[in-house]
């Protein structure tokens, strides 16, 4: 059994690391993310799990914090490999293989996620047209986390290499162009739907968390890794968490806190990740923001650095272990029922969580990492 341990690593300026050296924080908070995705993801559903590890598609629960991680730590890592490229191809050259790796990225989504429907018979298929063909399978499963960062990284493609307030122009534009399609019609027929994580126009506000990511990026290259930046983070977090819950205040006053079920009915200003609604992406940037600070502070500060095996094993292979993971449920969950009971259900993680493990250990120490 592999265990996690943890060390100190070689001092490293901010200007050495955005310069070639990985960035400890970044790997250690897109480890975190992936255990607590392994977490989540294992554990819904079952009846004696709390259902703040659960998701849910009227509130956050702390389990609909782990996709908008994901996406700020792409938002992160994109601006610094963006600039670099530009740097050293030019700009063309970098757009160019950004929307190759893009394109990839979504052709994996769909082949990891399958599309929606199908037909049994050539007269079936004729039937439907290629009209009707896009409408039945490009609905639902689809637009999952995968997809959604591949067509989150192209639309903000224009802005990527700009700088801080062009960005945050195109991020509030991003949420305003999401609200208004959603009073129109997008909101209805996404909740009826119903669709997965936003559904087709939910680049638009996961744009949020990959933005602010790019924006901590900045933060972190420009003022170093100190306690000015840090306490720069924590308030910039704070104030994202805080507009998160008054725009979900909007649907009515006072709305639940975060994490907390709530009390008036769903409409377009819940926090719901089912719509990909603003209140819940900004209030979840917000929140992945905080926790990178805390990687930061703990692993980049000045007073030495602490990297955990575990987190760095995912965080370097996280693309491998997302779609490990799905498979190794899929081997262990048949025998875990619904209704187990609290012993049993922890047996069965365990089960899950080491495997997922071992292979991610086993290709970290073998030099293979997948990455698109």
């Amino acid at each position: 059994m592999t265990t996690a341990t943890a060390r100190r690593v070689p001092d490293a300026s901010p200007v050495t690391q955005a310069a070639g050296a990985r960035i400890v924080s970044l790997d250690q908070f897109r480890g975190y993310t992936v255990v607590g995705m392994l977490l989540v993801n294992f554990l819904g559903g079952y009846r004696v799990v709390p259902a703040i590890l659960q998701h849910h598609n009227t509130y956050c629960s702390y389990a609909d914090t782990i996709m908008p991680q994901f996406f700020f730590a792409v938002g992160f890592a994109y601006r610094l490999t963006f600039l670099r490229r530009i740097e050293a191809l030019g700009t063309r050259a970098a757009s160019v293989a950004l929307l190759r790796r893009c394109a990839g990225l979504a052709l994996l989504g769909i082949a990891v996620y399958h599309l929606d429907g199908g037909v049994k018979t050539w007269a079936e298929l004729q039937s439907l047209g290629l009209r009707g063909f896009i409408a039945t399978a490009f609905r639902r499963e689809p637009f999952q986390t995968l997809v959604h960062i591949a067509l989150a990284s192209v639309w903000v493609l224009p802005v990527m290499a700009s700088g801080t307030a062009t960005r945050v122009v195109f991020l509030l534009a991003s949420a305003a162009l999401h609200l208004g399609l959603s009073r129109w019609f997008y909101f209805q027929w996404a909740w009826t739907c119903p669709v997965i994580d936003g559904g087709p126009l939910g680049f638009l506000t996961w744009s949020i968390p990959l933005l602010v990511g790019s924006l901590a990026y900045d933060a972190v290259a420009h003022r170093g890794t100190g306690t000015g930046v840090l306490v720069r983070l924590v308030v910039w977090s704070t104030v994202l968490m805080a507009v998160g819950y008054a725009l979900s205040c909007l649907g009515g006053f006072p709305a639940a806190l975060p994490f907390c079920p709530p009390q008036s009915p769903v409409n377009l200003w819940t926090m719901s990740q089912r719509t990909g609604s603003v209140s819940y992406l900004t209030f979840a940037a917000g929140f992945s923001l905080a926790v990178y600070a805390f990687f930061l502070g703990l692993c980049d500060g000045n007073r030495g650095r602490v990297e955990l095996g575990l987190f760095r094993a995912f965080g370097r292979n996280a693309l491998v272990a997302y779609v490990l993971h799905d498979m190794v449920a899929g081997a262990v969950k048949p025998y875990v029922p619904k209704d187990a009971p609290l012993w049993y259900l922890a047996i069965g993680f365990g089960v899950y969580f080491v495997t997922n493990t071992l292979f991610v250990r086993g290709l970290e120490r073998s030099g293979v990492f997948l990455r698109l």
